[in-house]
């Protein structure tokens, strides 16, 4: 399954919105899958990504195997470092840590990963990503050792997208952060995606459908629902 990220631009020039489910194999046991998977064939979601801060497991590799077998949905990678990258996949956001200065996470871990990735099949879809303030400190904050830009600075945001965008990043990726107490500011969204050319992606701190529809009027092309989905998978028909 390949041209993934054709398939996001056509979308976004058609005007269609996107949806994917983020499962954090640390969080997903093996024996929920066979509830797990029949509730996001029921979603509306149109992506499915696997990755987190951390990810402990071993079991990112049978995780995917199993939702490939049982949906067809493009499974992307969302990795937080190259020790996630699994094969078994069909993409991955190549990630760039642009609202931070760690450099880890602006060059290291990508150079790490290159070989791996130049050896597989996966997709590989240049991502710029940026954490916004989100009135907790969040998994990703903690990990990666970086401030989030300031909540209500929609300026640097902006600014930072552009960057993101004229560095030749295919997708921009606004995030809250995994559990966030807040979600990415509508004004923020709204501004950003009217800056950018390149397909917007938002997630972190959306809590139901109302948050996903709300993103969507302000901009975002694609929204990402992680722990919302993991504490209730009846969150789209429960919301």
């Amino acid at each position: 399954m390949q041209n993934i990220y054709n398939e996001i631009l056509q979308s976004k020039i058609q005007g269609k919105k996107l949806l994917a489910i983020l499962l954090d194999p640390d969080k997903v046991a093996l024996d929920s899958l066979e509830n797990i998977i029949p509730k996001i064939n029921q979603s509306p979601a149109t992506h499915i990504f696997i990755g987190g801060s951390l990810v402990l497991t071993n079991t990112i590799d049978v995780i995917i195997r199993e939702l490939k077998e049982k949906t067809k949905l493009p499974i992307v990678l969302f990795p937080g470092n190259p020790s996630q990258i699994s094969i078994e996949a069909h993409g991955i956001l190549f990630l760039t840590l642009l609202s931070g200065r760690n450099p880890d996470f602006l060059i290291e871990h990508q150079v790490k990963a290159a070989p791996i990735l130049k050896k597989s099949n996966l997709e590989i879809i240049s991502t710029g990503y940026i954490l916004i303030e989100s009135g907790n400190q969040t998994a990703v904050a903690s990990v990666s050792k970086t401030i989030p830009l300031p909540r209500h600075n929609t300026e640097i945001a902006v600014a930072t997208s552009l960057a993101g965008e004229f560095l030749g990043n295919k997708l921009i990726y606004l995030e809250a952060g995994s559990g966030a107490e807040l979600p990415v500011p509508l004004d923020t969204i709204s501004l950003v995606s009217k800056n950018i050319k390149i397909p917007l992606i938002v997630g972190g701190g959306i809590k139901n459908m109302q948050g996903i529809k709300d993103a969507y009027t302000a901009g975002a092309d694609l929204v990402v629902i992680g722990t919302a989905f993991e504490n209730d998978p009846d969150f789209f028909t429960n919301s």
